[in-house]
């Protein structure tokens, strides 16, 4: 027969019972009156200046979206953040931890692509949305793509066939330079993918951490130098080192052009070099013309006393979505809930109208062609507006298997 307890003890267990709640409720209650959002980023390692522009921008919006009061229907909005390193490994145990320990309703991030790529399995496996930003590979929403990923950030496919815009002309021969990892690899695909008029004479892959580029763009020159008519090496890089280190070598000597997309403004120091440089960016402060823009610009000089960069946007555009998506589900975080609310949603941003394409949750976003400028009132060289190219211009894959 069972023990069972006296009378006594059995009341003595039921207060116990009664007390352990009691103790626990306090918690239990606070966490429904939460919304808690991890954020698993690049708080160091080599894309760290990214990642801390990402957090200041998600901040930023949230800020933004709820009127500073940081709520959602009477319910507080909760940040954690998780500093991934730039290492997969890392993020994936950190998105596992956010999700099963600290309860996160939704997650934001990360850097990487490789990162990104490491973290879509634990979001399908917890059945929880990562809304991915600022990572750019085509696969995050494309061949490793799950229903619980959306992005605020843009693709390969929208960098590369904006910048194809700039770039594609006949009589050109291209050589591509990229780091050899998701981003640079899909990048070069998506790039050469959407070049219809000028040719492809070569691909260079470069370990993510050179520091040295003699080698590769010796490689380069030598497939570019006895081409026809006009002659380009596009760059697609982020985070450590300067390949465009790669114009001391007296490219002019072959008529051999830099040509690249947009980046942070430090990154863009080095494209004073190159005044009247075409290519395509996803944000600079000076271009989108928006209420949206307009508050962040004016915010972040109030605040940090310089202008808001590439990322910090980006950030600002996850916060934004998030914040909308919550309001019209009444604070609600049930993760099929929020999925049927996302799923073709529009929200403004600080490049305008954004909208989450209902086959694959990548935003559809504008893209802006962009020709450099020497202007000594900046330490980089300004990206000044050719034309912005509207989201209906870009016919962007649908690459998942969905």
């Amino acid at each position: 027969m069972p023990f069972q307890p006296s009378t006594p003890r059995r009341a003595a267990l039921g207060a116990l019972s009664v007390a352990a709640a009691l103790v626990a409720s306090p918690l239990v209650f606070a966490q429904a009156k939460e919304i808690r959002i991890a954020h698993v980023y690049s708080k160091s390692g080599p894309l760290e200046a990214y990642g801390k522009q990402t957090q200041t921008g998600l901040m930023m919006g949230l800020d933004y979206a709820t009127g500073g009061t940081m709520t959602v229907a009477g319910k507080k909005i909760v940040v954690i953040e998780k500093d991934d390193q730039g290492k997969p490994d890392v993020g994936k145990s950190l998105l596992a931890t956010a999700y099963g320990d600290d309860k996160a309703d939704i997650a934001v991030g990360p850097s990487s692509s490789g990162v990104a790529l490491a973290l879509l399995p634990v979001a399908e496996e917890y059945k929880k949305i990562l809304l991915v930003e600022p990572a750019v590979a085509d696969s995050i929403t494309g061949d490793k793509w799950n229903k619980y990923i959306f992005r605020t950030g843009r693709n390969s496919s929208q960098d590369a066939i904006s910048n194809a815009v700039a770039q594609d002309k006949a009589g050109t021969s291209i050589a591509t330079l990229a780091q050899d990892y998701a981003f640079g690899r899909d990048g070069v695909k998506a790039f050469k993918d959407s070049i219809k008029k000028a040719k492809i004479v070569h691909e260079e892959y470069l370990p993510a951490n050179t520091t040295d580029f003699t080698a590769g763009a010796q490689r380069l020159i030598d497939k570019l130098k006895d081409q026809p008519g006009r002659k380009v090496i596009w760059i697609i890089w982020a985070g450590a080192g300067n390949p465009f280190k790669i114009a001391d070598l007296d490219l002019k000597r072959y008529n051999i052009e830099i040509a690249t997309g947009g980046n942070i403004m430090p990154a863009m120091v080095s494209y004073k070099q190159f005044p009247g440089m075409e290519g395509a960016t996803y944000y600079y402060f000076g271009i989108p013309k928006n209420p949206v823009n307009e508050w962040l610009v004016a915010n972040h000089y109030k605040t940090y006393k310089t202008p808001p960069d590439f990322f910090t946007a980006g950030g600002m555009s996850a916060g934004i979505a998030l914040v909308e998506a919550l309001k019209k589900t009444a604070g609600d975080t049930n993760t099929d809930k929020l999925i049927k609310t996302m799923e073709g949603m529009s929200f403004e941003s600080p490049k305008g109208k954004m909208t989450f394409r209902k086959e694959d949750h990548q935003a559809m976003q504008s893209m802006y062609h962009f020709k450099i400028k020497v202007d000594p009132a900046f330490a980089w060289g300004v990206p000044e507006l050719v034309r912005e190219i509207k989201p209906e211009e870009m016919d962007v894959p649908i690459r998942n298997k969905r």
